[in-house]
């Protein structure tokens, strides 16, 4: 059975289920998109009961040939379409099952236009689950740019006063990037040679399944020695065969030896830079960071949610997938220039947040401080700083939730997000206050909880990292204590002394059972893997270590 494709399919058939159902069943949509991404998150738990640990590589592989095309004296341009998961895109996809499922139990909220929100929300969650299991660039470029058009949508129609400004400057800063991806793209698909389908069309194999390591070396050394027709080459998008130096072409620009100047950057400098500044908006980094608290604040609950706990991941996600393990060279030449945007990310996050009282903006800036120690463990290029980041992805994902979850109840209720408007709350709502208590000591790094880990991992990683300074590393550990203390100044002025709501009358209502359902299962999360961390680092472990051996 096709698992990794149900994945991706079930939900894009269920998003034109809805589009074009009968008005009658208008009801029935919200539980028809739960139930939808019930079986996606099933779908995922068992992906990850059943992964192999101990191995290293790409496992439930599946492959077809999509398009090839002649492209005369160019060679061959084969495009497949080839899914995989690993030890990096396993955590995602995971994490990708649950927030887009609580996602779903937040929409119950949503009451106008259903039919249009439910359509775009599960056509965001084949999309984005589509982007972690791509192994074909140009499959995995399909989704990251398909993805744009949901979320626009859903910010655009059902944000707040300010949607159509936030959706067009989310949609501009992310195509920018992708522009810049699209580039490096073309490129690689220029300069990679795909060595089996070559094998097959020079006649070494009769069929691809033939295929040995030494054939692929032989093919290597034909390449090198330019003695394999330009007609018969076929050039790839397959991300299996881009960190291979010996499958590019010998005069292309991307070869490692050819030397290539632009601009006095050498090609691969550049073109790494421009993966950087790619990925490095999806993350965010400062200073391509600008459109996130926008976006945060004008987008409804389930999309906050969506978007601070699974789309910044991509950004991560693509520098570990592609950057690095296609450019190694450049990555460590580069190592300081990463972590110091990382190091930049984490202080000036946090000082935004102190500065915030708007509660959904101080949660947005606190997402960026804490995306930038998945920047830090990245460039640290230590087994404990990689392993640290995919895992700080993860915490974050589950803790971002948690926290946009949280202001939306508040909102719900007040329409009101401003945190000098509450005082005493923790009087009239007990569970609340305990539920914001939990996910902000997980947040600012509690030992016990998720945060912790991945923070203590990604600087452990800075600290041993030989290619960046300890005093930059040290700078980043200042981010916990302002973290600590934006999250304990705002639980102080919330929730405790005499009680007191600005412009509401009524009595406030605490947890009900929707939102029960919805904040107990990540608080347990965040405590289960804060405690028992291996449930993550032993899916990484294996394929980060594969990963620093291209180092």
């Amino acid at each position: 059975m096709p698992i990794l494709s149900v994945l991706i399919f079930l939900p894009l058939i269920a998003s034109l289920v809805v589009a074009f159902s009968p008005d009658q069943f208008k009801a029935y949509f919200k539980w028809f998109t739960l139930g939808v991404t019930a079986i996606e998150l099933a779908i995922c738990i068992y992906l990850y009961q059943n992964f192999n640990y101990d191995v290293a590589d790409y496992q439930f592989l599946e492959q077809l040939d999509w398009i090839t095309i002649p492209l005369g004296n160019l060679g061959i341009g084969s495009i497949d379409y080839l899914l995989g998961v690993d030890g990096i895109s396993m955590p995602m996809v995971l994490l990708t099952g649950i927030v887009m499922f609580i996602g779903a139990i937040s929409s119950f909220q949503i009451e106008q236009k259903e039919r249009g929100y439910f359509s775009l929300y599960l056509l965001l969650t084949g999309s984005v689950i589509g982007c972690f299991m791509a192994l074909d660039m140009f499959l995995f470029y399909l989704f990251f740019e398909f993805m744009l058009l949901p979320m626009y949508f859903l910010i655009g129609i059902w944000g707040g006063p300010r949607k159509e400004y936030a959706s067009i400057k989310f949609f501009l800063y992310t195509l920018f990037g992708s522009i810049f991806i699209l580039i490096v793209m073309i490129a690689l698909y220029l300069s990679v040679v795909d060595p089996v389908e070559t094998a097959v069309r020079i006649g070494l194999i009769n069929d691809v399944s033939e295929i040995t390591p030494q054939i692929i070396t032989e093919v290597q050394n034909l390449l090198k020695d330019l003695k394999i027709p330009s007609e018969q080459i076929v050039h790839t998008f397959d991300l299996r065969f881009m960190p291979d130096a010996g499958n590019f072409l010998p005069d292309s620009w991307l070869n490692i030896l050819s030397g290539t100047q632009i601009f006095n950057f050498s090609a691969r400098a550049l073109a790494f830079i421009l993966l950087m500044i790619g990925f490095g908006i999806k993350l965010p980094a400062v200073p391509v960071h600008t459109w996130l608290p926008d976006a945060h604040v004008e987008a409804p609950t389930p999309v906050s949610v969506v978007l601070a706990g699974i789309l910044l991941k991509i950004g991560g996600y693509g520098f570990l997938r592609i950057a690095y393990p296609i450019f190694p060279e450049v990555a460590t030449e580069y190592a300081f220039v990463i972590v110091a945007f990382g190091v930049l990310s984490i202080i000036y996050g946090a000082f935004n947040a102190l500065a915030m009282n708007d509660l959904k903006k101080m949660i947005a800036y606190s997402s960026v401080s804490h995306m930038g120690f998945v920047l830090l463990g990245i460039g640290s290029l230590t087994s404990e700083g990689i392993n640290g980041a995919v895992y700080q992805m993860f915490s974050h994902g589950v803790l971002s939730a948690m926290l946009f979850l949280l202001v939306g109840v508040l909102y719900d209720r007040t329409h009101d997000r401003r945190i000098d408007s509450y005082q005493g709350l923790a009087n009239k709502m007990p569970l609340y206050t305990a539920m914001t208590a939990i996910a902000f000591f997980a947040s600012l790094g509690l030992p016990a909880f998720s945060g912790f880990i991945g923070e203590v991992f990604t600087l452990m990683g800075g600290f041993n990292s030989p290619l960046i300074p300890r005093w930059l590393t040290a700078i980043a550990a200042f981010g916990l204590v302002l973290g600590a203390g934006y999250f304990l100044w705002t639980l102080q002025r919330i929730f405790f002394g005499k009680y007191w709501v600005r412009q509401f009358e009524g009595a406030l209502e605490d947890l009900n059972f929707r939102e029960k359902s919805m904040l107990y299962p990540l608080a347990i999360l965040a405590l289960v893997f804060g405690i028992f961390p291996h449930l993550i680092f032993d899916l990484t472990n294996a394929t980060i270590s594969e990963l620093l051996k291209l180092f």
